[in-house]
């Protein structure tokens, strides 16, 4: 990848939350790149660091949180020095973000509509008119079905679906180059999940917006991202082309997780599971974070950190057994 085609890089991000005296490490040393019309997947269990790291890169961490070091360069420039106005208009208008809950995401004492045309009226300066046609417009790019009743609906009126349709349109509206999808299926029913997923395929497609996808469940990554990040304990384990990675995981944290899911071949089985708890974040690990729940673990997984290693082309992991 050439550094002229990066969008997003993140460099040994760094994320931690105190409180009553207690240093948790959510985030640690994290690296990430996303190209110009990528689509990369952040996949691993709750509490792995994924939708951390995604409101790091948005600057949404709020104390007791803090990101404590590292680098967040968006078209070369580093988020974490630029001003809190800077932010706010780069939210939005430069990357946009689509949250879990797509009912909870909008005000519920607000039409969608009125909620739609802030952005284009903060952002690209438009009339009042002119930013409810451009809200029309990608209500209809979503596949929203009678948009104009749409804009005059109120959250609680539309279908879980709907309102990620609409919060998808949301999230177009200033045409931004890169949309992070945190968990943006997970509380929809399977048909619905499916037309969500081709629907942020379609607008990989055709606008070239960049796209990172937090989830926890692979096949989801696998329908959308061409490229995925496995995190663990507040860090990335494995990654590459997500063909690579679902066929042939080289760490065995990501072979657990492909080995959860269920087979038609395994009916009547239940899929195995990963055996334990993940590690508690405000105790560090001196060696590998997962060594005490991975049934290859050796003496010299608990002595240091794993070293990282490319496995083969673009394909990274960190575990000794790659040594």
């Amino acid at each position: 990848m050439e550094t002229s085609e990066l969008l997003v890089e993140v460099r040994d991000l760094s994320t931690r939350f105190s409180s009553g005296g207690r240093e948790v490490r959510a985030v640690e040393g994290v690296n990430l790149r996303i190209a110009q019309g990528q689509s990369v997947g952040i996949v691993g269990e709750s509490g792995s660091g994924k939708t951390v790291t995604a409101r790091s890169i948005m600057r949404l961490i709020e104390s007791p949180g803090e990101i404590v070091g590292g680098e967040i360069r968006f078209r070369g420039c580093d988020l974490l020095k630029a001003s809190e106005s800077e932010m706010c208009h780069i939210r939005g208008k430069e990357i946009a973000m689509i949250f879990q809950d797509p009912v909870a995401s909008l005000n519920p004492m607000s039409p969608v509509g009125k909620q739609m045309i802030e952005g284009p009226r903060w952002h690209l300066n438009l009339s009042k008119a002119r930013a409810r046609e451009r809200a029309v417009q990608f209500l209809g790019d979503a596949q929203v079905p009678f948009p104009q009743d749409i804009m005059r609906a109120y959250p609680h009126q539309l279908s879980g679906g709907m309102c990620q349709r609409a919060s998808i349109a949301m999230a177009l509206s200033c045409e931004p180059a890169l949309i992070i999808g945190d968990e943006c299926t997970s509380a929809l029913d399977a048909t619905i999940q499916v037309q969500v997923l081709s629907l942020l395929r379609e607008v990989r497609q055709r606008f070239g917006t960049a796209i990172l996808l937090i989830s926890h469940d692979l096949a989801v990554v696998a329908r959308v991202c061409e490229y995925v990040v496995v995190m663990y304990a507040g860090q990335v384990v494995e990654e590459g082309l997500t063909s690579v990675v679902l066929t042939t995981p080289k760490h065995p944290y990501t072979q657990g997780l492909i080995g959860c899911i269920p087979k038609i071949e395994h009916r009547g089985r239940l899929p195995a599971a990963i055996e334990g708890e993940p590690p508690r974040a405000d105790r560090p690990n001196s060696g590998c974070a997962f060594a005490p729940r991975c049934p290859k673990a050796m003496a010299a997984c608990t002595q240091e950190p794993p070293p990282w290693r490319e496995v083969a082309a673009g394909h990274f992991t960190r575990c000794v057994l790659t040594a």
